[in-house]
C-alpha cells in the first residue's frame, strides 16, 4: 500500500507525463517543460515516501527484536 507521499508523487508523474503530451500536440515548450517538472517532483516525492516506508518498516523490525 502506498503512502501518502507515494501516492501523491504518482499522480504528479501522471499529471507530468500528460502535460507534455499536451505539449507535444500544441507545441508549447512551456507546458512541456512545466510537465517536464512536475515528473521529476513526482517521481522524487515518490521515493521520498518509499524511503519513510522502509525507514518505518526498520524501526517496527528492531522494536519487534527488542521486546523479544
Amino acid at each position: 500500500m502506498w503512502n501518502k507521499n507515494e501516492q501523491n508523487g504518482k499522480i504528479d508523474q501522471a499529471k507530468g507525463k500528460v502535460k507534455q503530451a499536451v505539449a507535444a500536440v500544441t507545441k508549447d515548450d512551456d507546458l512541456k517543460a512545466e510537465g517536464q517538472a512536475d515528473e521529476i517532483a513526482g517521481k522524487i516525492e515518490s521515493a521520498v515516501g518509499t524511503a519513510q516506508k522502509k525507514v518505518g518498516a526498520a524501526i517496527e523490525r528492531v522494536g519487534n527484536a527488542v521486546k523479544k
